[in-house]
């Protein structure tokens, strides 16, 4: 098993269970609120690290107790809190609602994730990449700690596994190499200028030298696309859905697991699809993700 370094987001996220979610200018009442830690970068890096990952995170905390949470919270999840940067201030916050079909609504407050400058995540990096590595990094932070990130699998030949999440326009150096792994609605935000349509998105981001891209479709499972070979439509197992906060970090989590672990990329796909619908069938972004165990792809590779 190769090393999966995670390059994103430390919060706490404070998730709201509701009827329905409101809409613009209206009030929901009767909602259950629970405190939970998250944040994308952190997330991952617990699926990683609970599918049997050698896993490494490089994020910024602040100086309340969030932080210090955190860093207890990574250690005692096995996952090397070294690449942790302490600044002042607040650390990241998430507001997330939650209806009873599942469906989730969320809003970030970044706090000291904007802190985490290209130049801090290539120090963090130094000395600790190398062609067994897979880094993953997703959008909840500044561009040029995802471009740090980038640079270091670039000079190391490292993959590398860009989560666009928040859907956001992507440089083209970001897009070169890496490994895409947006949603739907995501994927038509990657290009500069109006939303194209998905077949046009997806020949754009090819011809810009992306390595792959992984549509995630919900329940309907994913599709990955690949320069020069057909669309590769991977089945979602069917589950019961309790909420869909953690299924997107579950399954890049999945997927660079099964990469550091040798698998090819349409098998790493399948078992993160998998550890997504299995991460629907409880609260939370961490508290349904799942083993190695529950993953046959991973079982047999561990």
């Amino acid at each position: 098993m190769g090393q999966v370094i995670v390059v994103g987001s430390v919060n706490a996220d404070y998730a709201v269970r509701i009827g329905h979610l409101p809409r613009p200018g209206e009030t929901v009442t009767g909602g259950v609120l629970r405190v939970l830690p998250g944040g994308k970068g952190a997330n991952q890096a617990h699926a990683a690290a609970r599918l049997g990952a050698r896993v490494l995170l490089v994020a910024a905390v602040g100086s309340d107790g969030t932080g210090a949470a955190a860093a207890a919270d990574l250690a005692a999840a096995g996952i090397d809190g070294s690449g942790l940067i302490r600044c002042d201030g607040p650390s990241g916050l998430a507001v997330i609602l939650v209806d009873a079909a599942g469906e989730n609504m969320i809003a970030v407050a970044p706090g000291a994730n904007e802190q985490l400058t290209g130049a801090a995540v290539a120090g963090r990096l130094a000395g600790r990449v190398n062609a067994a590595t897979v880094i993953l990094a997703s959008l909840e932070i500044p561009l040029a700690a995802v471009a740090a990130a980038a640079e270091a699998a670039t000079q190391s030949g490292a993959v590398l596994v860009i989560n666009p999440a928040p859907g956001q326009a992507l440089p083209a150096p970001l897009v070169n190499g890496a490994i895409l792994t947006p949603n739907e609605g995501e994927l038509r935000r990657l290009l500069p200028g109006s939303e194209p349509e998905e077949g046009a998105a997806i020949s754009f981001l090819l011809a810009a030298g992306a390595r792959a891209v992984i549509v995630t479709r919900g329940s309907r499972g994913a599709t990955v696309f690949r320069t020069g070979r057909p669309p590769a439509d991977i089945p979602a197992p069917r589950v019961k859905v309790v909420d869909t906060v953690g299924a997107g970090d579950a399954f890049n989590g999945a997927l660079a697991t099964g990469l550091a672990a040798g698998l090819g990329l349409e098998a790493a796909a399948t078992a993160g699809v998998q550890a997504g619908a299995l991460a629907c069938t409880g609260p939370g972004a961490r508290q349904a993700l799942p083993c190695a165990e529950d993953i046959p792809l991973l079982a047999r590779g561990a």
